[in-house]
């Protein structure tokens, strides 16, 4: 996989879950108040971002090892 597809991967799951994530504390906020769901908002779109971004990097790191465990795997003489 190339970086320019990794980076838009990235991209990606940082939108998505910075949005759940602005919706989410956004509405736990707006339980309190105006200011409150703005705030909340705020919170949970960064911590959604956060979110999205290890994800991402996570299952690439997970990726790469499961086919290097299969290309070590390929090489055992099976007698």
């Amino acid at each position: 996989m190339d970086s320019a597809s990794i980076h838009l991967r990235r991209m990606l799951s940082r939108a998505r879950y910075a949005a759940i994530g602005a919706a989410i504390g956004a509405g736990l906020g707006g339980l309190f108040s105006k200011e409150a769901a703005s705030t909340g908002g705020a919170i949970g779109a960064l911590v959604g971002a956060t979110f999205g971004e290890t994800r991402v990097t996570a299952r690439d790191r997970i990726d790469r090892i499961r086919a290097r465990g299969e290309e070590e795997f390929k090489r055992i003489p099976l007698e």
